[in-house]
């Protein structure tokens, strides 16, 4: 009878295949032959050890670029400090960049594009605003304005074509909260925002720290507390938030960006003021629990993006790093330092975006 294989992980790195076949015990010289020949195959095979490679496209323009919308294998946009706002229709071989005009110093932290055409911008900053274009970038138009210093807008997500959010920092003590049902033409705040604890907020790293799941949007805070909260459509329902057991407790640590797969989702976060410690940096869930990686990534960490099923990438200024696992250990497999990583929406192109118009492309 064929004897069944089994793989044994061990420490998280290295996978060794055995028989399970008492025949097999007695037979110590031919095991040990056996032991070896499968630790050199599945070293060479396995997704854990393969080459993950991140190689830098373009660094052409002075711009700290942190919003990254990518439509599908062929079209990109960026978004960033100085007014600054790139596109790509050849799938980052070459990009098309410029300043929007009467915005050159606002910060534009966050993108949502939906085609090469159609996109939507927002600042962090005064003044708050938010622009969208439907020829390309060629004109913006203004569809929301605040010139209050209270409002500083952190991240912004769609469900679909017309329903979007945008969250902000908590002004008298509820998180800033703007939705709009017409796909970005107008903008209005939500009428039952969550409330947030003394000292807590949401950080403009990557726009990541807002996503969609399912039915809902799902935020992640930092500062004096680490959250996620759930915001339901329209917000009907009561918003409800769960601790997050990351690093918290100062201004610059928190929860920093969140993402989903088919059965679970990741965390990360850390201190970006300390982006080398590398402890609590990354949290991963199954089934409503929280559990913290067993090996994390390589420090601070500002983004994270679902590749593929158990697949995660996830970046910050100490470098990039990769599970296999969902989530229970991570791999550093760059040192280059990004602000932003994102999956096309329609298709497989992974890029990354960072400071001095930084941009890379992640290839499995």
């Amino acid at each position: 009878m064929t004897s069944k294989k089994y793989i044994l992980k061990i420490c998280g790195h290295v996978s060794i295949l055995f028989l399970n076949n008492r025949k097999a015990a007695g037979c110590k010289n031919k095991l040990k032959h056996l032991l070896y020949f499968s630790f050199a195959v599945i070293t060479l095979t396995s997704p854990d050890l393969k080459a993950q490679t991140i190689t830098l496209l373009h660094q052409s323009i002075s711009s700290s670029i942190r919003g990254l919308s990518i439509v599908d294998d062929r079209v990109a946009w960026l978004s960033g400090s100085k007014g600054t706002v790139g596109t790509t229709v050849d799938g980052g071989k070459t990009w098309a960049w410029s300043q929007v005009k009467g915005f050159e110093q606002i910060d534009f932290r966050d993108i949502e594009a939906f085609s090469d055409k159609e996109a939507i911008i927002m600042s962090s900053g005064t003044p708050a605003v938010i622009l969208k274009t439907i020829d390309g970038g060629a004109n913006w138009l203004v569809t929301y304005q605040n010139n209050d210093k209270a409002f500083f807008l952190d991240a912004m997500e769609f469900d679909g074509h017309n329903n979007g959010i945008i969250l902000g920092d908590p002004i008298n003590g509820k998180f800033l909260i703007l939705q709009t049902f017409n796909g970005g033409k107008n903008w209005t705040p939500a009428k039952n925002p969550p409330t947030a604890l003394p000292n807590e907020a949401a950080f403009a790293a990557s726009g990541t720290c807002l996503r969609k799941y399912k039915t809902a949007f799902i935020m992640v805070t930092g500062g004096s507390n680490a959250r996620m909260i759930t915001l339901t459509k329209r917000f009907k329902n009561r918003p409800h938030s769960w601790n997050i057991p990351i690093l918290h407790g100062k201004a610059s640590q928190g929860a920093f960006s969140i993402a989903f797969g088919h059965k679970q989702g990741i965390i990360v976060g850390g201190d970006y003021s300390n982006d080398s410690r590398t402890d609590s940096v990354a949290v991963y869930m199954y089934n409503a629990s929280m559990h913290l990686s067993v090996q994390q990534p390589a420090g601070y960490q500002s983004c994270v993006e679902n590749i593929k099923e158990n697949v995660y990438l996830s970046t910050g200024t100490p470098g990039s790093s990769l599970t296999n696992d969902g989530g229970k250990t991570w791999h550093k497999i760059d040192a280059v330092s990004y602000n932003v990583c994102r999956k096309a929406k329609h298709g497989s192109l992974i890029l990354l975006a960072g400071d001095d118009g930084k941009i890379g492309i992640y290839k499995p």
